[in-house]
């Protein structure tokens, strides 16, 4: 495949030799086109080194080759990381004084905007504005990812990691479909735990990596994601604003927080059902008898929660989510299991898979099967979590009006 990088100018600029280095070690034809601000964090040689091609600014340079033209004409992918305020504002009005932003208004390919800047200029209406008019083109542009700033400063407007940029561009490469720009997605993922005393525990053996999969998907396909990750060490997805969590109440608070708004909500959490009744404030100490049991009280079940409030929402005529998405990880009598809590939750989709040791639970590949509100089960076969993720994107997508 052939990837145009555009690279503007932005301290952020460093971090895109290591994405270009990961399009170029998967086999793809990378041409990088800088802008000229761009070459003042990092210069020319080090951009035609690492791609293997001739690097310019200048529309004039070649001119027998017309690059302002062909380089736009013959890309399947153009990436731009990162994106400063200035090149969305060119972008976003048809600006074209240098080879990038002529490359932009050439190209018919899929456009992956990655912005980087400080938080005051990704908030500011100017930038929204040009933001929601690339995406209403059909350009991904992925939210910042929030952290530290150039100096002192923290907020969102960070790069996100170049290995989730690179991933966003190979599900675009792969022909994801844009169906879900404009959307408002919410994704639960991880494990809740329950603490017992101030180093203990009740927990699950959760990953989160099928619900990073899920965000990570429906950002390639242009929503706007807002992940509520329970206990989980991954890199925040990219284009995805990520709540951090611990146990089922914090879940609970930050889901329904973010799903008032939502059009899509899916539960892939695991959550758990119990805990305990009694918190201690201090570690429990072994003792030479037998130990005090643990009375359990019962969580609160957040996804029939979210039924109930949307029957309730549609009836009073107010915004509701439109698909709800439920996880049923089951260890025996899976399909049967399945049934009864799709007609219990109250929602559209509930994703059944089997458990247990080294099944589902911390492995790359996952299979289900989809149990759908009022229709045929659907068979996902095993694979990739990111291709599981798609599937129930796919299932989700045409049920949105």
């Amino acid at each position: 495949m052939k990837v145009v990088l555009g690279v503007s100018g932005g301290i952020a600029a460093y971090k895109a030799c290591e994405l270009l280095r990961l399009f170029t070690e998967s086999g793809h034809e990378v041409r990088v086109v800088p802008t000229r601000e761009a070459l003042k964090f990092v210069g020319e040689p080090t951009w035609a080194a690492l791609s293997g091609h001739p690097v310019t600014t200048d529309v004039w340079e070649s001119v027998h080759e017309v690059p302002h033209v062909r380089i736009g004409q013959r890309a399947d992918l153009v990436v731009v990381a990162p994106a400063t305020a200035n090149v969305l504002a060119k972008a976003a009005h048809g600006l074209a004084d240098d080879l990038l932003t002529n490359t932009l208004l050439t190209a018919r390919c899929p456009v992956v905007f990655a912005p980087a800047m400080h938080t005051e200029m990704w908030q500011h209406p100017a930038t929204a504005a040009n933001v929601a008019t690339l995406r209403a083109r059909g350009a991904i542009v992925i939210d910042p990812a929030v952290g530290r700033l150039t100096g002192a400063d923290t907020g969102p407007g960070r790069l996100p990691d170049p290995a989730e940029i690179f991933q966003v561009c190979l599900r675009v490469l792969r022909g994801s479909p844009n169906d879900l720009a404009g959307r408002k997605v919410v994704v639960s993922a991880g494990g809740t735990r329950e603490a017992i005393d101030p180093v203990r525990y009740i927990g699950n053996r959760s990953s989160g990596l099928q619900g990073y999969a899920l965000a990570r998907t429906a950002a390639a396909r242009g929503a706007e994601v807002t992940l509520v990750a329970a206990n989980v060490s991954l890199p925040d997805p990219a284009g995805a604003k990520v709540v951090r969590v611990e146990s089922t109440a914090d879940l609970r608070e930050a889901v329904l927080a973010a799903a008032a708004d939502a059009d899509v909500v899916v539960m892939a959490a695991a959550v758990a059902d119990f805990r305990p009744a009694a918190r201690h404030d201090v570690k429990i100490k072994k003792t030479d008898g037998e130990p005090a049991p643990i009375e359990l009280a019962k969580n609160p079940d957040i996804l029939a929660e979210l039924g109930e409030r949307r029957r309730a929402a549609r009836a009073a005529g107010t915004p509701h989510p439109r698909v709800i998405v439920g996880f049923a990880a089951e260890t025996h009598d899976v399909l049967a299991n399945g049934q009864a809590k799709l007609a219990r939750k109250g929602c559209d989709l509930l994703v059944v898979n089997q458990v247990g040791e080294n099944l589902a639970f911390g492995t790359p590949d996952n299979a289900a099967t989809v149990l759908v509100a009022g229709g045929e089960p659907v068979e996902v076969p095993r694979g990739p979590k990111d291709d599981v993720a798609d599937a129930v994107w796919n299932l989700v997508a045409p049920r949105l009006p």
